[in-house]
């Protein structure tokens, strides 16, 4: 089985993200998408996060409804800080009859070449980069490379991080949210 990896942070899950997914799902030989829901990345500070299983919850109801897509627990159970390469190696021997592929906006290629051990990666997993608005330069040992795989899909500037602000802010975020995961907010009173 073929199945994208979609790593974040999913503070909160929103259209975007769902959007992308499953574009991919339908659009490309893999056979599942995976939301790895990240208990901390490199990148971000811990304090800004939901709680890990309030995060998974969002992504299960926001991919409840679709068969390709899956949310993913596997990073919570995995030594912190999470690193991609630490992740796959977890994985190919927990499922060594799948293929993984991971699955990034372009913005992060751009900055791959910083990632712990990304040239093992690419070795031994196909990437496939999805269309973001973003400044700097992809480095050129990515450019035609046979395991990048740019994929013509539809450019979300949506980020979580603008949905957390306009929901402190008492702004309707309905409509870029699946309306679970907005029931779900909501109840719970999040990022308020």
């Amino acid at each position: 089985m073929k199945v994208g990896l979609y790593f974040g942070t999913f503070n909160p899950i929103h259209i975007g993200h769902l959007t992308i997914a499953n574009h991919l799902a339908e659009h490309s030989d893999l056979d599942q998408i995976w939301f790895v829901v990240t208990p901390l990345s490199p990148f971000k500070k811990k304090s800004s996060l939901l709680d890990n299983y309030h995060r998974l919850e969002m992504v299960y109801l926001a991919t409840k409804d679709y068969d390709k897509l899956k949310p993913s627990d596997i990073e919570f159970k995995l030594k912190q800080p999470n690193y991609t390469i630490d992740t796959l190696t977890y994985l190919l021997e927990k499922y060594p009859d799948h293929d993984f592929s991971l699955i990034m906006g372009e913005d992060n290629l751009k900055s791959f070449h910083k990632w712990k051990n990304y040239e093992l990666i690419l070795e031994n997993h196909s990437i496939y980069v999805y269309p973001r608005i973003s400044s700097g330069n992809i480095e050129t040992q990515f450019n035609d490379h046979p395991q990048i795989i740019k994929v013509e899909a539809p450019i979300m500037e949506l980020s979580s991080t603008f949905i957390r602000k306009e929901i402190k802010e008492g702004r309707n975020v309905k409509p870029m949210l699946p309306n679970d995961v907005w029931k779900f907010i909501d109840e719970m009173n999040f990022y308020r």
